[in-house]
């Protein structure tokens, strides 16, 4: 189980730092990504017992890397889902970074690949390559990163990368575990080279599954196994009509103007997950009735965040035996791994840690918490 870190801001709903605009948004209720609210964060979420949190890159995110050597030093056992985008760093570099990440945080690191998003936030960081060609890159990438991990000194000739004699001061142990996400044909088989754990956004349980079905069966013909993890937002509350009144109040919250902005710029992205996304609330039209519950594509799965969020669009919304139940569903469905993130994060990491979590360890889907490492203050 593991929990976000707002670090483009927070707010009591979607419309917080990070959505699809292209200017940063300040909700009523805005929390500035400081290192004194992401420290409040990380250390409910240290407390709670997740295991990582994802830290995004982005415009208008604060730099992964800054963030979360900050936060290392003020958690215990957390440890810290680093976004990485390949190519806008030299791949010996960021097997450098990676390296002194994990000796100082005592192993502490994993490392989420960014590979693509949509084309005006990749020019923006000066990548003018096309979608595919940016998945070939990637692979490359990955090659000299574990390469030079693995074999120092490393050389490698590619089409994209040319390494002679990389190498780190210190081997990083453990590795690094890879979290790799992708929809596209391009992608998969770049999960199956190279992924621990492939992430995917929060489609609906079956749907979910003939994705992971099949970078399974591409990682199984490299004789690899790779895990699976998906990534969501979750509204729990003592009763479901609780949690459902604070959809319906995100939704109230967002005007059609705004999600019909959001969804021109969302439905020309070149990204097939986002594609998939827009997809599933049919590109803003569930909306149309004013009614949360229209949104409402799976049992208890909730597309409306997508309305204006680019990236993860779906919420588990329910009472606390309801957001269990689908949990567990994603589980039955091949899923070892739980990416979660909630409007206010410091408030939603108390509500999913406490009313979810105790019924999924009694139904044997996670582990205890007691068995992690106590915290000492």
């Amino acid at each position: 189980m593991h929990w976000f870190l707002p670090t483009s801001g927070d707010a009591r709903g979607i419309l917080g730092g990070f959505h699809a605009k292209d200017s940063r948004g300040h909700a009523a209720g805005y929390r500035a990504p400081s290192l004194e609210y992401l420290t409040q964060v990380a250390q409910a979420a240290d407390s709670l017992g997740y295991d990582a949190v994802l830290t995004p890159t982005g415009t208008w995110c604060e730099d992964a890397w800054v963030v979360t050597a900050a936060l290392a030093a003020v958690t215990q056992r957390l440890r810290f889902l680093v976004a990485l985008r390949p190519g806008l760093v030299s791949p010996t570099l960021a097997a450098q970074t990676a390296a002194t990440f994990q000796r100082l945080s005592g192993g502490r690191l994993l490392l989420n690949v960014v590979t693509g998003g949509d084309e005006v936030e990749m020019q923006r960081f000066g990548d003018w390559l096309g979608h595919d060609e940016r998945y070939a890159r990637c692979h490359e990438f990955l090659d000299v990163v574990r390469g030079v991990w693995d074999s120092s000194p490393f050389s490698y000739s590619g089409e994209h990368f040319r390494v002679a004699g990389g190498a780190v001061p210190v081997a990083p142990e453990p590795r690094p575990e890879i979290y790799f996400g992708g929809s596209s044909s391009a992608a998969l088989p770049v999960a199956a080279a190279h992924a621990d754990v492939y992430l995917t956004w929060g489609e609906p349980p079956a749907q979910a599954r003939a994705k992971i079905d099949e970078v399974r069966a591409l990682a199984a013909a490299r004789g690899r196994d790779v895990r699976f993890g998906v990534r969501l937002h979750v509204i729990t509350r003592d009763r479901s009509s609780d949690a459902w009144d604070v959809a319906q109040r995100w939704l109230d919250d967002l005007d059609p103007a705004s999600i019909a902005q959001a969804q021109r710029g969302l439905s020309a992205s070149g990204s097939v997950g986002q594609q998939r996304m827009v997809a599933l609330h049919g590109a803003g039209a569930l909306a149309d009735s004013r009614d949360a519950r229209a949104l409402e594509i799976h049992p208890g799965l909730w597309a409306g965040v997508g309305l204006v969020r680019g990236g993860a669009g779906t919420a588990l919304v329910g009472s606390h035996d309801e957001v269990a139940d689908l949990v567990a569903e994603y589980h039955a469905a091949g899923f070892d791994e739980l990416v979660l993130s909630g409007y206010p994060h410091l408030e939603e990491a108390y509500w999913f840690a406490e009313g979810v979590r105790p019924l999924l360890e009694a139904r044997g889907v996670t582990r205890q918490i007691a068995e992690c490492p106590p915290i000492r203050w």
